[in-house]
């Protein structure tokens, strides 16, 4: 019973521990720099937070200039406004052609293009505000991520994809092949010494009848 129990206990450690390492961590990527004519186009951005149980309030702005001026409140539009949980295109070139596709928790703040054509090169900013209340102190947020669109015809292999995700396969079956070791290291440690307990409980108990048969020595006066 003692012996199950362990080796439910040690289960349990070790899926909990699988379960954390499987947690979803923020890391900001940047996003891609080339779209496929007619095909459609993730602009990346990504904003994370250091406490994640703190819930802002988070305005996302995206503009588009078509080209580098000096002038940039000028040359910019405002393309994509995400705010109070909604989002909404604000019309001009891209009217009807975003979508939005970033994370509930709004770490990821990530749009979509559809439909890329040509006139969609350029200079896109991602602006990202965030409002924190902590009781009678307020502090605020600011972060702005560049990012140059070049439109092509036609797709080109991207080498440092096809990479990583080899190597995140790889990454997973190695994961996957040292858990399932450790847990049949486990098992049979645990069973081992399940039975040499057991020899030595069988040991202990023989040893007062082995007692018995032996004669009593003759008495003499």
């Amino acid at each position: 019973m003692v012996t199950q129990y362990r080796v439910h206990l040690q289960t349990w450690v070790l899926l909990i521990f699988g379960v954390h390492l499987s947690r979803p961590v923020c890391v900001e990527v940047p996003s891609r720099t080339e779209a496929v004519l007619g095909r459609d186009m993730r602009l990346t951005c990504i904003s994370c937070m250091k406490r994640e149980e703190v819930k802002p309030k988070t305005i996302v702005e995206w503009y588009y200039r078509p080209n580098k001026d000096e002038n940039t409140e000028l040359n910019r539009t405002l393309i994509y406004l995400f705010a109070d949980s909604t989002g909404k295109d604000q019309g001009g070139p891209f009217k009807g052609r975003l979508r939005w596709n970033g994370s509930q928790d709004l770490q990821d703040i990530s749009i979509i293009i559809t439909n890329v054509t040509c006139n969609d090169s350029g200079y896109y900013e991602c602006h990202v505000r965030r409002d924190f209340v902590f009781g009678f102190f307020n502090p605020s947020f600011f972060l702005i991520k560049n990012i140059t669109l070049k439109v092509k015809r036609k797709a080109t292999p991207d080498s440092a994809a096809i990479y990583s995700e080899i190597m995140m396969y790889v990454l997973l079956v190695f994961l996957t092949f040292w858990l399932l070791v450790e847990m049949v290291y486990c098992y049979r440690k645990i069973s081992k010494s399940d039975e040499q307990a057991q020899d030595t409980t069988t040991n202990y108990l023989a040893i007062p009848s082995e007692q018995k048969d032996i004669p009593a020595a003759p008495v003499t006066e």
